[in-house]
This record gives C-alpha cells, sequence and structure tokens, in this order.
C-alpha cells in the first residue's frame, strides 16, 4: 500500500520509530504561553487602567509593554517564556493539524 504522507511530515510525526504527539506539546506551550500573557497583563493593569485595556486589545502593545515598561524580577524568563512559547505552540500546532489533515484525505480502505 502506498504512503500518502509527505516524508517531511514523516520525520515531523516519527523519531526514531516513536510516534511523536504534536498536539499536546502544542497545549503545553499554548498554556505557558497563556501563563506568561497572563502574568504581563496582571502587571499592565496594577500599572494603569488604560495601560491594561491597551494591553489586553492591541496585539502588539503587549510586545512594547512586555520590552519597554514590564518590571518584574524575572522579566528576561516571563518575556522570553511568552514569546517562546507562542512560536512553538504555533509550530506545533500548525504541524499538527496538518497530520490530521492528511490522515483525514487518505481514502478509506477497500473493504468499506
Amino acid at each position: 500500500m502506498l504512503n500518502m504522507c509527505t516524508p517531511a511530515l514523516q520525520s515531523a510525526e516519527r523519531v526514531k520509530g516513536v510516534d511523536v504527539p504534536l498536539l499536546p506539546l502544542a497545549i503545553l506551550f499554548a498554556a505557558l504561553a497563556l501563563g506568561c500573557a497572563a502574568t504581563l497583563l496582571v502587571h499592565a493593569f496594577r500599572r494603569s487602567v488604560g495601560t491594561g485595556v491597551m494591553v489586553l486589545l492591541i496585539p502588539c502593545y503587549m510586545l512594547f509593554y512586555a520590552f519597554s515598561q514590564f518590571e518584574h524580577r524575572r522579566k528576561g524568563l516571563i518575556v522570553a517564556g511568552f514569546m517562546a512559547s507562542t512560536v512553538l505552540a504555533a509550530v506545533f500546532l500548525g504541524l499538527g493539524l496538518h497530520s490530521l489533515s492528511a490522515l483525514a484525505s487518505r481514502s478509506p480502505p477497500t473493504g468499506f
């Protein structure tokens, strides 16, 4: 039987013959990004209501606020965690959904 998956997809899903669960990794990194974003948002609302609303409603302002006005003893860890987790969650979500679409697009076995 022919394999319908692309070689890049096979290498992303399998590491030395072991299936790598990509969607749970995406959920894990999304939860980590959400925790870091919540820390930024709480800090912004404690600073002022206007700053908190801008961080909440203007997407790029959260990055500006994180680098310029956010003052926390673990600023580097929180900002790096937010940035890296957001990127990794997006990558794993894209790869995981791509593998699901590849599975859904396969034709069913001939016995059905």
